[in-house]
């Protein structure tokens, strides 16, 4: 039995999986908000507390690069260890993967109803590099070498490489955020606190005070789950600028970095945000800004593009990592 986390800035994931005729099959899972606890092996022992027992493999995706076995969660308040973990908790492994890492590995656990394809024209290939990338309360991005036999997942910190802009839009966003921040990255744009930045900007810059009712809801509810409804719904023209510059951004930086990793053998768009947001994703707005890349476009357009659709992927990724790293 193996015990798989997905440990982010909001929420920390666990499960407990078998293999049974060589698929993964969750015994039990949780979910915990990160910030209410100390640290990762507090939830770990509260998990377990209840059994069922033997337990004795643990991999956990960690958002944060993962150096020499430790990690720092990059936007939360703990520190990572797999060293003490293993002796705390009386574990014979554990092992620590960057959580879009543990996505990737995740894919070799996908049914096909699981993947919706954005790109009609992609030609489907097994050969060739992969990426993944995630926008979420961060942004996560990841490669997956092709060695001629298998796709090898290893990390990045693309996210917070600088945001570069490709429209007068983008380069006002990115004045009006230098100021905030100095150094504005990808992350700032496009995950969680990027559709926060991002509504912030277009409503300073429309001039239009906000609509009570959204007040209302904004207030009640998640900033980003507001402004996407809002947006899809076409109910606030400053909502629908926002996940339209979202979904282009969205676009834009997946096409970086396939171009980056020549992610001939397909990208792969993880995380919380892209599902709930299909119709934008599937959109010209999204694939335009994918394939906008001057005398690459069309290397671009051949790209297969893949929203994941199951939630449990980088869970599953941990516990199919270590399962097979012993």
């Amino acid at each position: 039995m193996f015990l798989a986390g997905d440990i982010g800035g909001t929420k920390t994931n666990l499960a407990l999986y078998e293999y049974r005729h060589d698929k993964l099959v969750a015994q039990k899972s949780m979910s915990y908000p990160s910030k209410e606890r100390a640290s990762l092996e507090e939830i770990v022992r509260e998990f377990l507390a209840d059994g069922p027992s033997g337990v004795k493999s643990a991999c956990f995706g960690v958002a944060g690069p993962v150096k020499g076995g430790v990690v720092q969660v990059t936007n939360l308040p703990w520190t990572v260890d797999a060293a003490a973990l293993q002796k705390s908790l009386n574990f014979q492994t554990v092992s620590l993967l960057n959580d879009l890492e543990a996505n990737a590995y995740g894919i070799n656990t996908l049914e096909s109803h699981e993947l919706l394809s954005l790109n009609p024209k992609g030609n489907a290939r097994q050969v060739g590099n992969r990426a993944m990338i995630a926008a979420g309360t961060g942004l996560g991005e990841a490669g997956m070498l092709w060695d001629g036999v298998a796709h090898r997942p290893f990390a990045s910190e693309g996210g917070h490489a600088s945001f570069a802009p490709n429209d007068a839009i983008g380069d006002e966003l990115l004045v009006f955020l230098r100021k905030e921040r100095g150094h504005v990255s990808w992350e700032r744009v496009l995950s969680g606190m990027g559709m926060s930045n991002l509504y912030r900007f277009f409503r300073e810059r429309s001039g239009v005070p906000e609509p009570e009712w959204l007040t209302a809801q904004l207030h009640e509810g998640d900033l980003g789950a507001v402004v996407t409804h809002a947006g899809l719904a076409g109910t606030d023209p400053v909502c629908v600028e926002a996940l339209d510059c979202f979904t282009r951004n969205y676009g834009a930086e997946a096409g970086n970095l396939a171009l980056k990793m020549l992610a001939l053998g397909g990208v792969y768009i993880g995380g919380g945000i892209a599902p709930k947001m299909l119709p934008k994703m599937q959109s010209e707005i999204f694939l335009k800004a994918f394939f906008h890349k001057g005398r690459l476009s069309p290397l671009l357009e051949t790209i297969p593009i893949y929203v994941i659709l199951n939630a449990k992927t980088a869970l599953q990724g941990a516990a199919w990592f270590a399962a097979h790293s012993g």
